[in-house]
């Protein structure tokens, strides 16, 4: 009979769609089930994945919806304990955040074998308070900044996870010489930073240089975006992160983007430079030392949000585009860094750790 595993995610793609990726990797082999938020159910395949909703607040400051919350996670405990008793579940994997904490509870109660996922380069809070109880944790590196010295030995390392449709895509070979297919991308949870303030450098781009603009963007700014590029008469494409935009990404030669773990891996692995502006209201700072990593691999370029003006980042485009020695060495570099990455080789490595334990 097989073991029956249950995934638990919620909250934004950075969460979610990482979840995803383990049920694909773990389905032919175990039993698996999945749990998310309402947040996280817009990432999610709901014709494939056997999701259970469980909505578990955010605990915030607030002394008079304090109470209320952990009153609420309590009665999430509960039902979340009953939900793994009558799946008869017998592992839980949990890709981080709060919305996790009433089934990571409920696992060590039955005690279930925890495992975690941590996909960036600061430990998420939720997954250090669980470290404890948990067998083993999936990184992308062993030096994972304020990660508990003691439990170093619980850290599996594994390729950055991708989703499946990547590893048919070509390796991007699209340089910058004859047209710059300038990728956008705000991550899950958007980036009016970039709707509102990179249109200024695109149209100083545009009188230097031939543009293809690819911009992810919602609903909210959707018609803004549109008429400016129409009246720019710049070539352009706008899509929602919900759409299948890697066939963009595989499209363009250069990108901006926010340094969600995921995004920084997918980037790499298709060898599309990108200038990383991480969000600096991230908890942790974490997608700044996510960029950094990959900066230290020489794959990318870094600015920071707080020091940015439109003739800086216009300046630092162009010297991307005109330096091309550098620009090339960062493919080179990401080509070099992503060559191991395939799906066989991360399916053994999961399912070997989880049977293993």
């Amino acid at each position: 009979m097989k073991k029956r595993i249950l995934i638990s995610t919620g909250g934004t793609g950075g969460h979610v769609i990482p979840a995803g990726i383990f049920f694909q990797h773990l389905k032919n082999d175990f039993d698996v089930f999945l749990s998310s938020d309402d947040r996280g159910m817009k990432f999610l395949n709901l014709e494939k994945e056997k999701v259970k909703i469980i909505n578990t607040p955010k605990i915030k400051n607030n002394l008079f919806i304090l109470p209320f919350n952990f009153f609420l996670i309590i009665v999430l405990t509960i039902k979340s304990f009953f939900f793994i008793r009558k799946n008869n579940i017998n592992i839980l994997i949990s890709t981080g955040g709060y919305m996790s904490l009433p089934l990571c509870i409920s696992a060590k109660i039955l005690n279930l074998k925890i495992y975690l996922f941590e996909p960036n380069m600061v430990i998420g809070r939720a997954n250090a308070f669980f470290m404890k109880l948990c067998k083993k944790i999936f990184c992308y590196s062993n030096d994972i900044k304020n990660f508990p010295k003691k439990y170093l030995d619980k850290i599996t390392v594994i390729n950055p996870l991708l989703r499946k449709n990547f590893y048919s895509i070509k390796s991007n070979t699209n340089n910058i010489e004859d047209k710059i297919k300038l990728l956008i991308v705000g991550g899950s949870q958007g980036a009016k930073f970039f709707d509102q303030r990179v249109k200024d450098t695109i149209l100083n781009l545009s009188k230097k240089y031939k543009l293809k603009i690819y911009q992810q963007t919602n609903n909210e700014n959707y018609e803004t975006l549109k008429n400016f590029y129409n009246s720019q008469n710049i070539d352009y494409k706008l899509f929602d992160y919900k759409d299948n935009f890697f066939e963009f990404m595989s499209d363009s030669n250069l990108c901006i983007t926010r340094a969600g773990a995921s995004t920084l891996s997918e980037l790499t692995f298709l060898n599309v430079p990108y200038l990383a502006i991480p969000y600096p209201f991230a908890k942790d700072n974490h997608q700044y030392e996510n960029a950094l990593f990959y900066k230290n691999k020489n794959c990318c370029w870094i600015l920071d949000q707080n020091n940015i003006t439109n003739e800086i980042l216009t300046e630092k485009l162009i010297q991307i585009i005109e330096n091309k020695d550098d620009y090339l060495e960062k493919k080179k570099n990401m080509k070099n860094f992503s060559y191991q990455n395939s799906w066989n080789k991360i399916n053994e490595k999961i399912i070997q750790t989880i049977n293993e334990n």
